[in-house]
């Protein structure tokens, strides 16, 4: 099972560090896996349906050769190579690829699912319906006994690719854990943290980044509780995960080294 890191969004918020959004692409035997999608090339079309508040929030590049489908043709695929796709949750800068991969099983939360169904009032503008207007095959998990390092799991595809609940950022936000052949765990942690300081054993994290983690989580008790959880498994099991944040370049650039 080979992994790939990509990029597939840089942004530049004016008071923080440049972002990324840090997707996973896994060559499995049986097709292509993706966790998280970063923008699509609707996106791209129709930079109108990000929203004005959002771009100027973070400065998006909107680089069409940056989105995941870009990227998996540049190795050689096609879209329908793309057999499922994972997503830590549906956050417009996680799921804008989605319509590139039509035919591919999307796996979410149940809670993240339920969340986008019937959004309250102040989280409606953080989802873009459009990006899934095409229709997927949802999947939906919820975590069914399985423990993974303490955290509450559930299979999503085999034992391999495995969604860890981490709630409060949205109402359904999941890690990814992905193991890989010689056994070493990577967790894609999604929004459960935006920098990668947050996991060193002094934690350290940029005052803007901070205060957005606060004003985006849907349930900030629920969010610092999974953050102290995680930034525990990153220093205890060290030598058998490997923890990172969607939006942290530094992280990608090591993982990618």
């Amino acid at each position: 099972m080979r992994i790939h890191h990509l990029n597939c969004a840089t942004m530049r918020p004016p008071l923080a560090p440049p972002m990324v959004a840090h997707v996973l692409l896994i060559e499995r035997p049986d097709g292509l896996t993706l966790v998280d999608t970063g923008f699509g090339t609707d996106d791209l079309a129709n930079p109108r349906r990000l929203g004005a508040p959002f771009k100027v929030a973070v400065r998006p590049a909107l680089d069409e050769a940056e989105t995941a489908l870009a990227q998996v043709r540049a190795r050689g695929f096609d879209a329908g190579d793309v057999t499922d796709i994972v997503l830590t949750h549906l956050d417009l800068d996680h799921a804008g690829g989605l319509g590139d991969f039509p035919g591919a099983r999307v796996h979410v939360h149940a809670k993240e699912y339920d969340a986008v169904q019937h959004p309250p009032l102040r989280e409606k503008a953080r989802y873009v319906q459009a990006q899934w207007a095409h229709g997927p095959r949802w999947e939906q998990h919820t975590e069914g006994g399985d423990d993974w390092f303490g955290f509450a799991a559930a299979k999503a595809i085999g034992d391999d690719v495995v969604m860890i609940p981490l709630h409060g950022h949205t109402r359904g936000h999941a890690g990814v854990a992905v193991r890989r052949d010689d056994g070493h765990w990577l967790l894609h942690a999604g929004d459960a943290f935006f920098a990668g300081g947050q996991m060193d054993p002094s934690p350290s994290c940029p005052p803007a980044l901070a205060a957005f983690q606060r004003m985006m989580g849907v349930d900030n008790r629920a969010r610092v509780a999974n953050l102290e959880r995680l930034h525990e498994l990153a220093t205890t099991h060290g030598d058998e995960v490997t923890v990172f944040c969607a939006h942290d370049k530094g992280q990608l650039d090591a993982l990618r080294a």
